[in-house]
């Protein structure tokens, strides 16, 4: 069985955990609310799977570092604030990732037109 097929039949027996393989990097963004339990449950699944962990935590978030798990720590959870506080960390990690992989982080690719009219 082909790889796409076989990914193909793991979603609709498993959804998007079914996907995570040996070796696969996740990033997870954890805020200390109160979802936290619930989510790390699912990073125990992701590393079940074999997927390696890269978890934005709060800074007083219980989430701990461990094999295959790579925790950047963030500042305390400041409540409806924290999401803006994690998505510039995203962002300069999309930013780091695409310069590693060579990507002209200056001319992005497939906008539409109504974006990039001249």
């Amino acid at each position: 069985m082909n790889g796409s097929l076989h990914r193909a039949r793991s979603i609709g027996q498993g959804g998007p955990l079914a996907l995570v393989d040996e070796g696969m990097p996740v990033v997870v963004v954890a805020p200390n609310d109160d979802l936290l339990e619930k989510l790390k449950s699912n990073m125990e699944e992701v590393r079940a799977g074999g997927g390696k962990l890269f978890v934005f935590a709060d800074g007083d978030s219980k989430v701990r570092a461990e094999e295959g798990v790579q925790v950047l720590k963030m500042p305390e959870h400041y409540g409806a604030l924290s999401p803006i506080l994690h998505v510039v960390a995203l962002e300069l990690l999309a930013y780091h990732v695409a310069l590693v992989k060579g990507t002209d982080v200056d001319k992005p690719r497939n906008l539409a037109k109504s974006v990039t009219v001249e």
